[in-house]
Parts: C-alpha cells; structure tokens; sequence
C-alpha cells in the first residue's frame, strides 16, 4: 500500500488543497482530537483537585504546569503512543486513559491515577474535546477567513462607490446603480450572519454516563456535582455546558452552528454567481499570472475558475452542514452510535469552506475593472431612464405619465438618448420641467 502523501490522498482536502486546508489538521486530524480528550482529561483531574475531593487534598498545585504539558507538548509520537493502545483496549477514549495514567506514573502520582477518567462516560470526553476544537477551528481559523473577504469587499466597494452600473432585475435592464453599492450589500449581509456564527455557544455534555453523575454521587454524595460540572465545563474550558442531558450533548447548538455557516456560504454563493455573470458581460477582466493557461484548447480565454471553485467548494460543505444539522439533533433513547461516525467528519464541510474563501479572495484580487463595459450598457439602455421621467410627470400632476412612458418604450424598438429627448419634448410641461428630464440619463439616474 502507497504511503499518505498529497498524490495518494483519496480526499482532495488532504491532497490537491493541503495547502490551504493543512492549518485545520490542528483541529480536526486524529492526533489532534486524541490531544483535545487529552486535555480535556488532565483538566478535570486538576478540577478534582481543587475542589478538593479527599484523596487528592495532598497533591501540590506545583505539580499542575507539568501535567498541563502533557497535551501542551503533545507530540504525533505520543498520539501515535495512544493509537497503539488502542489496538488492544479496541476503545480511544479508554486508550487515552491508560496513556495519562502511565504519564502521572512518571509524575510519582500512582496512587492518585485512578481519579483519571473518574465517573465518566467516553462521551464526558467527546461532547467536550470536539466543540472546544470546533471553537477554535472557528475563532482561529474560520471566521478570520471569511473576515478576510469581507474587508476585501468593503475596499472594492469603496475603491467602485461612484462606478454608475445598470442593474437587472428578472435578468432585464433596471433602475441603474452604483456597483459599488452592489458589492457593499455583500459585505453587509456577510457581516450580519458573522456577528450571529460567532456567539453561538459551543455545547458540551458532562454528566456520567446517562447524564445524571450517577458514579458521582453514588461514591462523593455530599459534593454539588452538577455544580462541579457547570463550573467545569463553562470556566475552565469555556464552553457552554448543556444540561440535563442523556448520554451524549443533544446538538441542537452545533445544528444552529452548521445552520449558520451554511447561511454565510449561500451568501457567498450568491456572490460567486454574480461576479461570474459580470465577468461574462465583460464588466471585469481577470489578471493574468505569467505561464498561466486559461483554456487547454482556446488559448484566448480566461475563466472565472476561482469563482467556479469556491461555489462549487461551498456546494459541497452546505450539503454536509445540512445532514450534521438535521442528524446530529435525533438520536435513539439515551444515545445510539450515529453522532459519533458523523462529528468525525466535522472538520470535512469546515476544509471545504476554507478552500472555497480562499478561492474567492484569490479570485477578487484578480479582478480588473472594465469600466467601458459598464458606460456601454448604459448607454444602450435608455429605456431605464422612464421610471424617472415619469416620476417627474407625476409630481407635474401630468395625467397619465406612467401609460405614456410605457407607450413610448414598448413600441420602439430601440429607446436612445434622441428619442428620449424627442418624446420630452412632445409633453405639455414647462420648459424648465424638459429641461430637468433631459438633464436625466442612465449614467446618472442612481441614486444614493
């Protein structure tokens, strides 16, 4: 069998995108899920601590900056350490167990080891270790990315705010706009969904194994053990615990966080579609990068390729953020397997997110503004120019002016700047009304 590489990998995250998807291997590879229940186990034996319970009364706090290194200085070799303990327990969480436990043999705390893992359930370890890296992933890796495009798009809409573009409604000519304007709406409705994916709360389920802390009542049951959990979960690892629960978190939060991220990538979509078709109508020519091929076969082309990446990237993230968010939510009695196969995949929709941002940047960079096309298009539209004139008409109480500018526009087959001008010039108004309407073109009929 061929070793892993770029070439052999079956997924083209891990091959063909690796570069661009290689950041997230931090939050989502197996050696960095293992690294998380790691975590998430030496900080709950250091809460057992320091609450304190009585057996632990005699460790010394100095002791906490070396079992913190544990999954500070986690190394592959120590994950792959774990991987082959595995091999024997058949069971991952259980194998991160019995690694920490030989690691506090190191530490001279044998006699304090079986606290590791104390009154848990393997999902007290995975309900926390998989949302802490989602966060992560998210606050580090994610909603940068997407903050990414959003500043490119606030400059674009600057550097093009007086840039007059005809619009299209129903894919006809309208009201003509600034395409700067149009660029801003993105940013705006991006911004807005940002604000929404970012504080949603990142659900953990810590309570035994069918929620109710049973082992730890049933061995401690003068201790607040639901208090100790609360405390645990939302100050030490900066989640959100969930309670009361079954065995496992009930994902309803993560369903809103994929139902999010989902939202901001139609948004994308939506733009993605609108720069290719603007780059079809030649309002936007594309940069090209030297020994660069546009087209195997017609060497004059250059395809909107990276736009056509993105979309067809963030396709393929949104159908997997769709089955996690209407999935992970059902889940049989107390708890059945199917959210355990499914949240391994979690990182999957997030590296297709990532290529697809990173694609559309690339592609906003590339563009080059045509502005001849756009005064083209203009000006081969007069008719746009109607709803201003007569709007005008109506203010003047001139009867009928909305029948008359339809009369004129739909039995002509071509409205120009003359015939324009010859219809005002046929209306009963004052000459300082005519000579507003003439003053109207679609270069200038934008608004604000």
């Amino acid at each position: 069998m061929s070793s892993l590489t770029k070439l052999t990998a079956i997924s083209p995250i891990d091959g063909r995108y690796r570069n661009t998807t290689a950041k997230l291997a931090d939050y989502f590879s197996e050696s960095a899920l293992i690294n998380y229940r790691v975590r998430v186990e030496i900080e709950y034996f250091i809460a057992l601590c320091e609450l304190p319970l009585p057996q632990l009364k005699g460790i010394d706090k100095s002791l906490f900056p070396a079992l913190r290194n544990i999954y500070l200085n986690f190394t592959e070799a120590d994950a792959q350490q774990i991987k082959d303990i595995e091999k024997t327990t058949n069971h991952d969480v259980k194998a991160v167990e019995y690694f920490i436990k030989e690691k506090f043999d190191v530490l001279k705390l044998t006699n304090e080891k079986e606290f590791v893992h104390f009154g848990l359930t393997s999902q007290d370890i995975n309900n926390t270790a998989i949302p802490y890296s989602i966060k992560d992933a998210r606050d580090q890796s994610i909603v940068p990315a997407i903050e990414d495009v959003i500043n490119k798009l606030d400059l674009l809409a600057t550097e093009w705010a007086e840039i007059p573009m005809l619009a299209r409604t129903h894919g006809q000519p309208a009201s003509p706009t600034k395409l700067g304007k149009e660029i801003k709406v993105f940013a705006v409705r991006l911004r807005k969904q940002v604000e929404v994916f970012k504080n949603i709360p990142q659900c953990a389920k810590f309570g035994g194994a069918t929620g109710n802390m049973n082992a730890h009542y049933v061995a401690y049951p003068e201790t607040n053990w639901h208090q100790f959990a609360a405390k645990f979960v939302n100050e030490t690892l900066l989640l959100s615990r969930s309670f009361p629960t079954t065995q496992i978190e009930y994902y309803d939060a993560f369903a809103a966080f994929c139902d999010a991220l989902k939202r901001i990538n139609n948004i994308l979509i939506d733009l993605d579609r609108d720069i290719w078709q603007y780059i079809s109508m030649d309002y936007f020519k594309q940069k090209i990068k030297e020994g660069e091929i546009g087209s195997s076969a017609m060497p004059h082309k250059v395809n909107p390729i990276d736009f056509e990446n993105s979309e067809g990237n963030l396709g393929i993230a949104n159908a997997l953020f769709e089955h996690f968010s209407a999935k992970l939510p059902i889940s049989r009695l107390q708890r059945d397997l199917t959210d355990s196969t499914v949240l391994r995949n979690v990182g999957v929709p997030l590296a297709h997110s990532l290529i697809a941002y990173t694609s559309l940047l690339k592609g906003l960079d590339k563009l080059i503004l045509n502005k001849p096309a756009l005064e083209k298009d203009l000006e081969n539209n007069w008719a746009v120019v109607a709803e201003a004139i007569q709007t005008i008409l109506r203010r003047e109480s001139y009867p009928k002016p909305y029948e008359a500018l339809k009369e004129l526009t739909r039995t002509n087959t071509h409205i120009t700047k003359e015939s324009i001008a010859a219809f005002i010039d046929t209306l009963n108004v004052s000459d300082k009304v005519k000579k507003e309407l003439k003053q109207i073109s679609p270069h200038n009929y934008t608004g604000i």
